[in-house]
C-alpha cells in the first residue's frame, strides 16, 4: 500500500516515544529488575561460550602435538633407516674403490708385460736364434695369450668402474634421502616444539577462562538467589497487604451498609413525620428527596500523563524458569515527574519496602460496589501524609528509582476489594 500524498507525514516524536516504549517494554517485562541478574547470566553465558571454545581449541591442539610426535617418531625412523642405507653405500663405494685400484695395478702390470712381450725384438730373436718353425709358433701363441689376459684384466677393470659408477649413483641418492629425511625430522621437531608450547599457552587459557567462567557462575548463582529472595519477598509483601485490605475492605463495605441503612431509616422517619404532618394541616404529603449517593468523582484518572511501559499480568521468567506475575501497571516517567492520586480519597499508608521502595496508598472507600485502594511505588519521595484526604488529581508524590527497580518509573496497582487486580479495568 502507498500512503497518499495528501497524508500527513509520520511524527518523529512520536515515532521516538513509541520505540522507547516498546525498548521499555522488553526491560521491564518480567517486574521491576532483574537486570543484574540477566547481565551476569549473560557473562556466565559468554565465559562458558569462551571456555568451551578454548576447549576445544586446547584439545585440538593437543591432538596435532600427538600426530605430530607420531610424525617425528616416523621421521626418526626413516632417518636412521636412511643413514643405515648412506652407510651402507658409503661402504659399498669404498669397497668398490679398492677393487678398482687393486684392478688398476693388475691391470698396469699385465699391460706392462704385454708390452714387453709385443716388442718386435721378441720376435727377432727367435729368428735371429735360428729357431725353427714350431719355436716361432710357440712365441706367437705366448703373445696371443699375453694379450689375451691384458683384454682380461682391462675387461674386469671396466667392469669394477661401472660397478663403482652405480655404487656411488647410490651413495648419490643415499646423501639426497638421508637429507630429505634430516629436514623432515628437523620439520617434525620444529612443529612438535611449536605446538607443545601451543598446548601449554591453551592449557593455560583454559584454566584461566575456567577461572573466569566459576567466578561468573558463581555471580550468575548469587544474582539467581537474589532475584528469587526478591520476588519472594514482594509475593510476601502483596499477600501481607491482601490480608490487611481485605479487613479493610469487609469493613468499609460493612460500614457503607452501615450507612445506607441509616440513610434509609432516616428517609423512612422524614416520610412518616412528612405524612403525619401533611395529614394534621389536611394536605398531600410532599415527596421527599433521596439521600445523596456516596461521592464519585468521575471514576479514576492515570496518575501520570505518560505512555505504559509494562501492562499487569503473568510473566515467564527466561532465567528462573517460572511464571511470576507483574501485579501492576509501569508508566515510565522520569524521576521527579509528579504522581497525582487517581481518584478522591484517604492516604492510609506510607512506608518503605524492599521490593517496591516507597509506597502510597489511597483507599478511595466503595466505589460501584467494590473497595478500591490505589498503590503508587517506587517514589522518590512523598507530597501527602497519613491521614490526609486528597482530591482526584492532587500531587501525592513523585516517580522515583526506589527499591527493586530497573530505572525512574511508576508501578501503579489497584487493589479491589482487598485483592490486586488489572488497574486498567478502573482507569
Amino acid at each position: 500500500m502507498v500512503p497518499s500524498a495528501q497524508a500527513d507525514p509520520p511524527d518523529p516524536n512520536a515515532q521516538k516515544k513509541q520505540l522507547d516504549a516498546q525498548i521499555n517494554q522488553s526491560k521491564a517485562d518480567l517486574h521491576e529488575s532483574y537486570d543484574q541478574l540477566a547481565k551476569s547470566v549473560a557473562a556466565y553465558n559468554q565465559a562458558e561460550t569462551r571456555y568451551e571454545t578454548v576447549q576445544a581449541r586446547y584439545a585440538a591442539a593437543q591432538g596435532k602435538l600427538a600426530a605430530a610426535k607420531a610424525a617425528d617418531v616416523v621421521a626418526a625412523s626413516k632417518l636412521r633407516a636412511a643413514e643405515q642405507a648412506l652407510s651402507t653405500a658409503r661402504g659399498d663405494v669404498a669397497e668398490g674403490q679398492k677393487l678398482i685400484a687393486q684392478k688398476q695395478q693388475v691391470a698396469g702390470r699385465a699391460v706392462r708385460s704385454a708390452y714387453q712381450q709385443q716388442n718386435s725384438l721378441v720376435g727377432l730373436a727367435i729368428v735371429l736364434r735360428g729357431a725353427s718353425p714350431a719355436d716361432l709358433a710357440s712365441g706367437m701363441q705366448v703373445q696371443r695369450n699375453v694379450f689375451g689376459i691384458t683384454g682380461n684384466v682391462i675387461t674386469s677393470l671396466n667392469n669394477a668402474q661401472a660397478q663403482l659408477a652405480n655404487k656411488q649413483a647410490k651413495l648419490a641418492e643415499a646423501e639426497r634421502v638421508v637429507a630429505a629425511q634430516r629436514a623432515e625430522a628437523a620439520r617434525t621437531v620444529q612443529e612438535v616444539s611449536k605446538l607443545t608450547k601451543q598446548v601449554a599457552a591453551d592449557k593455560a587459557e583454559a584454566a584461566a577462562v575456567a577461572a573466569t567462567r566459576l567466578t561468573a557462575q558463581q555471580a550468575a548463582e548469587k544474582d539467581k538467589n537474589s532475584e528469587l529472595a526478591q520476588y519472594q519477598s514482594l509475593v510476601a509483601e502483596r499477600r501481607r497487604v491482601e490480608q490487611v485490605l481485605i479487613a479493610r475492605a469487609r469493613a468499609e463495605k460493612a460500614r457503607a451498609l452501615a450507612e445506607k441503612a441509616a440513610a434509609a431509616r432516616r428517609k423512612a422517619a422524614a416520610e412518616a413525620a412528612e405524612r403525619a404532618k401533611a395529614k394534621k394541616e389536611k394536605r398531600p404529603p410532599r415527596k421527599l428527596p433521596d439521600p445523596p449517593p456516596p461521592r464519585n468523582d468521575g471514576g479514576l484518572s492515570y496518575p501520570v500523563n505518560t505512555y505504559i511501559t509494562s501492562p499487569y499480568g503473568m510473566r515467564f521468567h527466561p532465567i528462573l524458569r517460572y511464571w511470576k506475575l507483574h501485579d501492576g501497571t509501569d508508566f515510565g516517567a522520569g524521576c521527579g515527574t509528579p504522581i497525582r492520586a487517581v481518584a478522591s480519597g484517604v492516604v492510609t499508608d506510607r512506608y518503605y519496602n524492599g521490593g517496591y521502595g516507597n509506597r502510597i496508598f489511597v483507599s478511595h472507600g466503595v466505589l460501584d460496589g467494590s473497595s478500591l485502594t490505589s498503590v503508587y511505588n517506587h517514589l522518590s519521595r512523598y507530597r501527602a501524609r497519613v491521614g490526609q484526604r486528597v482530591r482526584k488529581g492532587q500531587v501525592i508524590g513523585y516517580v522515583g528509582n526506589t527499591g527493586y527497580s530497573t530505572g525512574c518509573h511508576l508501578h501503579f496497582m489497584i487493589y479491589q476489594d482487598g485483592r490486586v487486580v488489572n488497574p486498567m479495568k478502573w482507569l
